[in-house]
């Protein structure tokens, strides 16, 4: 039976150790990538599956109501950090906000430096869900130079009045072009150019633009109101 303890750090975070574990139960790396392999064949629900049974084991782990900051710099440590945030992307992507929130915020929670960015997905999150004050909150943890940042603040002004105000949309359509042409065009196909673009070294901005639209695009479907508004723009 796997015995797992949280060894302090001397920065005052924690290490996951483990042994005895040979199913790796306890081995999040080791999950994630089987996890991915399970993608690779087809069994996108059984990956999720796997992830969330992982993530469970770990939330189980930590102590309640007591801080506890995982150590980025232990290898098992930071590969449950990245575990938590694939699995709060799943339920993210499959509609479940609160689910997807609450996995967000407890990987802030863990990792507060926000090593892997979820506070972008958490804002996303908390707008489908219209939590406007709780998006308000957390905005301003996002930089500017983030296409989503400026996807963000137009969608939230959307979601609270139904408009689009002038200075963000000069910004989206000038300073992030190619975002705004991605985002109001008629299709997004992931075609061979596309694929060999975003696996390259630097991808070119329209690459990223629909990177972007891709990782969003199932929002755009239960709120279509605010693409169209914005290619009537």
């Amino acid at each position: 039976m796997a015995h797992t303890e949280l060894i302090p750090s001397p920065d005052q975070t924690f290490r996951i150790v483990t042994t005895d574990d040979p199913q790796g139960l306890y081995d999040f790396g080791r999950i994630i990538d089987s996890s991915r392999k399970k993608e690779r064949a087809g069994d996108v629900e059984g990956a999720c599956d796997m992830r969330y049974e992982a993530f469970r084991r770990l939330y189980e782990l930590l102590p309640e109501d007591e801080e506890t900051i995982l150590d980025w710099h232990d290898d098992n440590s930071q590969s449950a950090v990245e575990l938590s945030a694939l699995s709060a992307t799943d339920h993210f992507l499959a509609g479940d906000w609160e689910m997807a929130a609450a996995m967000f915020e407890f990987v802030l929670e863990v990792d507060p430096e926000d090593h892997l960015e979820v506070t972008v997905r958490l804002a996303y999150t908390l707008l489908a869900m219209g939590e406007v004050d709780s998006f308000d909150e957390i905005i301003n943890d996002i930089s500017d130079k983030h296409a989503d940042k400026q996807v963000l603040m137009l969608w939230s002004e959307f979601r609270r009045g139904g408009r689009l105000p002038e200075g963000n949309m000069m910004r989206f359509k000038t300073r992030f072009a190619p975002f705004f042409r991605e985002f109001t065009a008629s299709e997004h196909p992931t075609d061979a150019a596309y694929l060999t673009d975003i696996d390259s070294e630097k991808p070119s901005p329209e690459a990223l633009a629909r990177e972007l639209w891709l990782q969003t695009e199932h929002l755009w479907a239960q709120f279509p109101e605010f693409i169209d508004t914005l290619k009537n723009e």
